[in-house]
């Protein structure tokens, strides 16, 4: 056995055994082989667990990857105006030697490590593991071949084109060049397809039993996720000519075997079978957000698959949760925590009346002691600041953060409203009559966003027209649905919509800010409340379109408690400034107009500086990096 091999199998097993319940009493680590581990169902098992271990390393998901990848975009946006290498990331104006990610152990190399890992256990349990035999083998074939593919799409969402790595590495492959796209997603969804015929429900096996394990639900989902990738459009090199410093274009695949005709059907089939014998349902979608943050990982629900961060580590409410400003009771510690990006301010706006997403998506406060008295409150943050509201450390009540770097909220992957909007997208397409071309998935995502008015949902889907309309509906369902959950960036690109709503939203953020905006001139009145956790809550009047009486000062809202939103002066003042400095203190720049290929912005990071130096001159960047 080879040192690569010893050193992956050797990092599986001590992966498994931190992860075990119980001790081992087998052969001491020096003595396991190939035959020996993959022969062996609970080996495997610690193999299969290093495959995950990959996501919690200091500078790949934890740290790098998920605080960086997905923003900025039409619906999300980094709250900050300072112009540095994290701003060059997010306004995809990115270099190969970004500090940030121009590290030897960020998200490139530790996504290979992970795809490495995948392989050893693929390749060790189809020579030992006879899998064609031993049921509780072939399940975790079909587990190494589903985490290999999530291991693959984030690596195909951050850099596009990148080496295509199936087999453990040997001498001769330890470098190689970036392969076509296209020759990965047609192993992905081939693996996928075999991994079908392996997996269980969720729920239905000890290993499916929470969602921090793959299941059948992941599979087929990510079956459909990736061939809406495949078949859609990406910044590609010319046909050939990838590896080569092409800038390509923006296209399609010419191979048919990725194209829509060939995979939605099957991609369809793949869905509706989730939806029909998955098991899954719509939870209420407060409750959704407090079982995140709550760490509940019960399969069976309505999350299918989350990034398996312990509970000690993970910097997810660290970076995105609701800003606590110092001390809080909810965030022990002096450093501000949370915050580092959020929605746009105009989503809040698109949302329309009675869903019940928007005040659980989009928070324009933060919590802060202004009394000094030990206890914060919430306070308006400013117009330019909002939060997502999926993410709050005063819903952490099961697992509440202790402080540091590390807060153990598990990211959501994939959940079951995202299997029923891409059915939908798909029904559209192919005019599914057994779906109502699609509406009947959609009118769930709804009717769920519209609880106590149900009616308004269906009467929305129904006057939807089949084709463009029912389209451009689903591109705006998955804004209001999944902001915070950076799935935005990767289906503007397949929709061919990046550089479009890039610009949109950059015009609407200036309209917002103008003189002449609907709000300009507007103050602001707030009042508290306590939830039914005895968690102070806070709400607010002259946000809403039709509050045009906060125009005055003088005007009081009706009910008790409210006060006027005052300057540092403790002077009443306008929350919407009249005067256009709005955002005086953030840039208003979602991307570098300056940095294009084929007038498109780069849609990929670059393989950064020391991978490319590392390799021996056989990776080479395209895309004009």
């Amino acid at each position: 056995m080879n040192i690569i091999r010893s050193i992956f199998i050797g990092a599986g097993i001590i992966a498994g055994l931190s992860l075990a319940s119980c001790d081992l009493t087998t052969e001491s680590q020096s003595t396991f082989d190939d035959r020996t581990v993959f022969a062996d169902p609970t080996l495997t098992e610690y193999q299969i667990f290093s495959i995950y271990e990959v996501f919690g390393h200091t500078n790949g998901h934890r740290g790098r990857y998920l605080p960086w990848y997905g923003y900025n975009t039409d619906i999300e946006w980094y709250i900050s105006n300072t112009q540095d290498d994290k701003a060059q990331i997010v306004q995809y104006a990115i270099t190969t030697n970004n500090s940030q990610l121009n590290v030897p152990d960020g998200p490139y190399n530790e996504l290979f490590a992970g795809v490495e890992r995948a392989n050893l256990a693929i390749d060790g349990i189809r020579k030992y593991g006879d899998p064609a035999n031993r049921p509780e083998m072939a399940a975790l074939l079909g587990e190494a071949l589903t985490m290999r593919a999530v291991m693959y799409t984030e690596l195909l969402k951050a850099f596009g084109e990148v080496p295509a790595r199936f087999e453990p590495v040997s001498p001769a492959t330890t470098y190689i060049n970036k392969a076509d796209k296209d020759v990965i997603y047609k192993q992905l969804l081939a693996d996928l397809e075999e991994a079908f015929d392996y997996m269980a429900w969720p729920g239905e096996s000890s290993a499916t039993m929470s969602t921090d394990r793959a299941s059948l639900a992941l599979a087929k989902g990510l079956y459909a996720r990736l061939a809406l990738m495949a078949s859609g459009y990406s910044l590609r090199p010319e046909e050939g000519m990838v590896g080569t410093k092409n800038p390509g274009r923006i296209r399609l695949s010419n191979d048919e075997a990725l194209s829509k005709k060939t995979l939605y059907p099957k991609a369809l089939a793949a869905l509706k079978d989730v939806i029909d014998n998955g098991g899954l349902e719509l939870m209420d979608y407060e409750e959704l957000w407090r079982s995140v943050n709550n760490m509940d990982l019960t399969a069976g629900k309505e999350i299918i698959w989350v990034i398996p961060f312990s509970n000690s580590r993970g910097r997810w409410n660290f970076t995105f949760a609701v800003r606590n400003n110092g001390r809080t009771q909810f965030s022990p510690t002096d450093s501000n925590r949370g915050g580092q990006a959020g929605p746009v301010p105009t989503l809040y706006w698109k949302y329309g009346e009675n869903d019940v997403r928007r005040d659980i998506s989009c928070v324009n406060y933060e919590w802060e002691d202004k009394d000094g008295d030990g206890t914060a409150e919430p306070y308006p943050a400013g117009i330019a600041n909002w939060y997502f509201g999926k993410y709050r450390f005063e819903w952490m009540q099961t697992n509440p953060y202790t402080g540091g770097n590390d807060d153990g909220v598990k990211p959501v992957w994939m959940r079951y409203s995202d299997i029923l909007l891409m059915a939908a997208e798909i029904a559209n397409e192919l005019k599914d009559a057994d779906s109502n071309n699609g509406k009947d998935y959609l009118k769930l995502v709804r009717r769920r966003a519209y609880k106590g008015h149900e009616d308004k949902a269906d009467a929305y889907v129904d006057a939807l027209t089949q084709g463009d309309e029912f389209f451009n509906a689903i591109v705006d369902e998955r804004a209001l649905e999944f902001v915070g959950e950076f799935l935005r960036k990767a289906d503007l690109i397949r929709w061919n919509l990046l550089d479009k709503k890039l610009q949109d939203e950059e015009k609407a953020l200036n309209n917002l800010a103008a003189e002449e905006s609907l709000y300009a001139g507007r103050y602001l009145w707030y009042r508290y409340g306590t939830d039914a956790y005895g968690v102070t809550t806070i709400e607010m009047y002259g946000l809403d379109d039709d509050q045009v009486e906060a125009e005055s000062s003088a005007y009081q809202p009706a009910g008790q408690g409210w006060e006027i939103y005052t300057n540092s002066e403790g002077e009443a003042s306008k929350y919407f400034p009249d005067d256009g400095s709005m955002f005086e203190k953030k840039t208003i720049k979602l991307y570098d107009a300056g940095k294009t290929v084929d007038g498109h912005v780069i849609q990929w990071w670059p393989i950064f500086e020391t991978s490319i130096t590392s390799s021996q001159g056989a990776l080479v960047n395209d895309y004009g990096f």
